[in-house]
């Protein structure tokens, strides 16, 4: 794996993608899904769709290089009602499926959640609470489950499964909280359905600078954001820039919840052992040696 420029900003999950994609420029609706919002050119003019795909394959040919731990918290933010906070911790990966991560939860009512994360075209999940055996999670449960209950995170936003889609459009350069960033939109495959029937699209935003994914939006029937993930505030760990804060928004309800990162531990060498589905609900313990962030 490539790593990542000192000067880079790079998501927490910004290791999750490493792979090769081709661009199309608008294809024909795909059978059985009934509705394909169409481009948002936001410049005079299709945009060079080459140049999108070329910067597209690069953007995912991005990298945190090696393994890494972080330690965050996620913060519950209701439009109307108490909030609250879970810790969390993350050990990351790379196996020959693709990225993997092993996330533990501080669950509100007393035992840990834990999940192993599987990214890749074909991704998967594991679940496991305290010290039971870990269950796998497939179809519908993966953008329904919350990470625990009352989270408005589910699998789907950590694994962003639309970034492995091959289907396209590059939209061209738009303006991100005053800041210049490359626009797609991805399409769903026609098996995606089964998981999400609601989502009909994804709008990714890329800052031009950085290189760094900034925002998304899950584009419901009506052509609307029903959901957007977008980045708050950037921190230097050392030599490697990382995302420190990101907000996921329920654009319905108003509901919100921040992930902030808290500590992180670069360069690390995890046994393959601890990202096997069979030793998730075995305790792991954090690297000695953390940045705070």
């Amino acid at each position: 794996m490539r790593s990542v420029a000192a000067t880079t900003p790079v998501l927490l999950w910004r290791a999750f993608f490493v792979f090769s994609l081709a661009g199309t420029l608008l294809l024909p609706a795909a059978p059985g899904r009934k509705v394909r919002p169409p481009p948002n050119y936001v410049q005079f003019g299709s945009p060079d769709q080459a140049e999108g795909a070329r910067i597209w394959r690069e953007f995912r040919g991005l990298g945190i290089a090696g393994d890494y731990y972080l330690e965050f918290r996620l913060r519950v933010m209701p439009r109307r009602g108490e909030g609250f906070e879970v810790p969390g911790r993350l050990w990351a990966t790379r196996n020959q499926v693709g990225p993997v991560q092993r996330v533990v939860l501080a669950a509100p009512a007393g035992a840990e959640q834990r999940l192993l994360i599987q990214n890749g075209p074909t991704p998967a999940l594991w679940v496991a609470a305290g010290d039971a055996a870990a269950s796998p999670v497939a179809g519908t449960a993966r953008t329904e489950l919350p990470l625990i209950p009352g989270v408005n995170i589910s699998p789907f936003d950590l694994q962003m499964p639309f970034l492995y889609w091959e289907d396209f459009v590059f939209e061209g350069i738009s303006r991100i909280r005053g800041r210049p960033a490359h626009t797609f939109l991805l399409y769903p495959p026609d098996n995606h359905g089964g998981e999400d029937s609601e989502l009909t699209g994804v709008r990714v935003h890329l800052d031009t600078q950085f290189r760094a994914l900034v925002q998304t939006e899950l584009i419901g029937a009506d052509g609307k954001a029903y959901r957007t993930m977008s980045v708050q505030e950037l921190k230097k760990a050392g030599e490697q820039w990382v995302v420190k804060t990101i907000d996921w928004r329920d654009e319905r309800t108003r509901n919100k919840t921040r992930l902030q990162i808290t500590g992180i531990a670069l360069d690390q060498d995890f046994s393959p052992v601890i990202f096997e589905p069979a030793q998730l609900g075995l305790p792991l313990a954090a690297p000695e040696e953390k940045v705070t962030l």
